[in-house]
């Protein structure tokens, strides 16, 4: 049975989509379409699905598609958008668990709610908990994994695990684990403060992204890791490329590691922006730039788009 008619089997509750544009699910509002698009209805339901895709199906995982370009030819292979597996619960009076489609500033307004102190870092953090997990994402001096207790994954074959942060190697934006598994939820352990002081401190952070984020525009997050000892954003300003632009993608003026689509931008124009900035880091500086953003995808042709690049 190939994946299509895997997925139209009854008992499956989500919603299948064929040939769906990711444009519609990345903030960046690019990428080509999904050969398969599933919504499982919850964990059970995504186990399901996973155990009736053959073998060979490749599986790609999306949720609010930040730190995410797809190309302009899409993804041939079944996407599986975790939007609906977003429930977050206290566990104890020091754990909550979230589940790996809940939106990190949410899970750090929750926490905040409960009283727990320790995840407010997630509230500049513009993607979900799963995929935090699976780069160790950070922002405001605090990592993903600092506050992991324990995980639960699923397999290809729709089994179910729990495993501790010692199964993992996990380094700055990297995390190695169990081949072909998937986050599906965390336990995070925090310590107990006052909830207004607590939502206070979220706020703040929420404020200071901000004010140093460029913000009306579509944008992924930081496009490039930062490297040791210094950071991507000031080897881009200082080589002179804010503003840079290509097709409709552009450095941001307000911040150098931020690509903007100013409207109709393709993944062709991000990606050939990405290598200009890289060569002209490269040359300036002798450091070679290492994506943050996770391109996917086959190339595609994109009529009528520029492939000039001026700076403003």
């Amino acid at each position: 049975m190939n994946a299509a008619a895997a997925l139209r089997v009854p008992g499956l509750r989500g919603v299948l989509r064929e040939n769906e544009p990711l444009s519609r699910h990345t903030v960046w509002g690019i990428g080509g379409p999904a050969r398969r698009f599933y919504a499982p209805a919850d964990i059970e339901d995504l186990c399901a699905c996973l155990a009736r895709l053959p073998d060979d199906e490749r599986v790609f995982w999306l949720g609010l598609g930040s730190n995410l370009l797809v190309r302009d030819g899409g993804v041939d292979g079944t996407v599986i958008h975790t939007g609906e597996l977003a429930g977050i619960q206290r566990v104890n009076e020091t754990r909550v668990r979230a589940q790996a489609g809940a939106a990190c500033p949410k899970v750090a307004r929750r926490c905040a709610q409960y009283g727990l102190a320790g995840a407010e870092f997630l509230a500049g953090i513009p993607g979900t908990l799963g995929g935090a997990l699976a780069m160790n994402a950070g922002a405001f001096g605090g990592e993903t994994w600092n506050v992991v207790a324990r995980v639960e994954s699923v397999d290809r074959h729709g089994r179910i695990h729990a495993r501790l942060p010692r199964e993992y190697r996990v380094g700055y934006r990297t995390v190695e684990g169990p081949a072909d598994e998937w986050f599906v939820a965390a336990e995070l352990e925090l310590a107990a403060d006052v909830p207004a002081i607590i939502g206070e401190r979220v706020k703040a952070l929420l404020k200071r992204r901000g004010d140093t984020q460029p913000m009306g525009f579509r944008s992924c997050g930081s496009v490039f890791r930062n490297p040791a000892g210094d950071y991507a954003a000031r080897l881009i300003e200082a080589s002179g490329l804010k503003g840079l632009r290509i097709g409709e993608a552009e450095v941001s003026a307000k911040h150098a590691n931020f690509i903007l689509n100013r409207g109709r931008a393709s993944a062709a124009d991000v990606e050939a922006l990405m290598e200009r900035i890289r060569q002209r880091v490269r040359n300036d500086h002798g450091v070679d730039l290492v994506p943050e953003v996770r391109i996917v995808g086959e190339p595609g042709a994109a009529p009528g788009r520029s492939r000039g690049g001026s700076a403003k």
